[in-house]
């Protein structure tokens, strides 16, 4: 069984003749998204050629495990198996989809990447490619003025409940964060993007460097029976009595990095800091290291 999302990406592919550059595609992909979806299939962030779906590239690896799809050096392109399972989406999406093609049809390399760095320059902050592109000086201007402004050190707390990959590290990045701090004990998640090596993959080509502090998390079993927000206080009590005052090495080390003018954001799963132990290691670092004098959950 596909996802609604690796549908699109063959119905996309199909739409476009079975085959597509792999930059035109990712651009094509992103705004179809943006301007035929409510909500969209798939979230971006700004990289080398501009936006860029970590998770896109997953499930088109996925699909060309199945035997869906295939690449070379330069282009996905559809194989018959899925040719035929494009084919088999409903029609009114099929011809949608053919629609927004041919839409763009006549924006493709360069005049396609200049067209969507225009109208989105959030997504061109990042680009390797600026220089090559005949863009008018306003444009320009607005994707400098898009890029997140320098700040000064701080420290933040962000869970991943509820996001995308590209949706969170697109807050990381708004924030400046340079330093990203996984406080879980066991940091493998079912949710695409948030298990260690690939969250760590990711940071990493955005410039953001992932740290691990297994040491500052719980035990699963001791999160279990949590029913209401009195059960999580009375967890986070012991936890503060208990845990922290032995972790002094890895409380004083996001001390350190914040002495250094680093943007630190300590990150776990749950949505809410007050259901989620970081709160507590943020709380511990400021109140025993006198550093820093507030604290932003994202």
């Amino acid at each position: 069984m596909l996802f609604k999302r690796q549908r699109l990406l063959l119905s996309l592919l199909h739409a476009l003749g079975g085959k597509a550059d792999r930059k035109d595609f990712q651009k094509l992909l992103f705004l179809f998204t943006r301007e035929e979806e409510e909500v969209p299939s798939y979230d971006f962030v700004p990289f080398r050629y501009g936006g860029f779906s970590f998770t896109s590239y997953a499930d088109k690896r996925k699909l060309a495990d199945k035997g869906l799809l295939a690449e070379d050096d330069a282009s996905w392109f559809l194989t018959s198996a899925g040719r035929s399972r494009a084919l088999r989406e409903p029609f009114a999406e099929r011809s949608r989809i053919a629609a927004f093609c041919r839409r763009y049809a006549h924006l493709r390399g360069n005049a396609l990447l200049a067209d969507v760095y225009t109208r989105f320059p959030y997504y061109a902050t990042r680009s390797e490619l600026l220089g090559s592109l005949n863009l008018p000086p306003a444009a320009r201007e607005r994707i400098q003025a898009a890029k997140p402004a320098a700040q000064s050190a701080g420290l933040f707390t962000i869970g991943y409940e509820g996001r995308t990959l590209e949706s969170y590290l697109n807050i990381l990045l708004k924030a400046g964060i340079s330093i990203l701090c996984d406080v879980r004990r066991n940091p493998i998640s079912r949710k695409y993007g948030f298990s260690k090596r690939t969250l760590q993959n990711a940071c990493s080509k955005l410039g953001i460097q992932y740290e691990h502090l297994p040491e500052l998390g719980i035990e699963s079993a001791e999160r279990k029976s949590l029913n209401s927000q009195a059960d999580y206080d009375a967890l986070f009590r012991e936890y503060e009595r208990t845990a922290l005052p032995k972790q002094p090495a890895a409380l004083n080390q996001i001390a350190d990095w914040l002495r250094q003018g680093e943007r630190v954001a300590l990150t776990c799963y749950e949505h809410a800091p007050q259901q989620c132990h970081r709160h507590c290691v943020a709380e511990a670092v400021q109140h025993g290291y006198g550093t820093p004098r507030t604290i932003s959950h994202l």
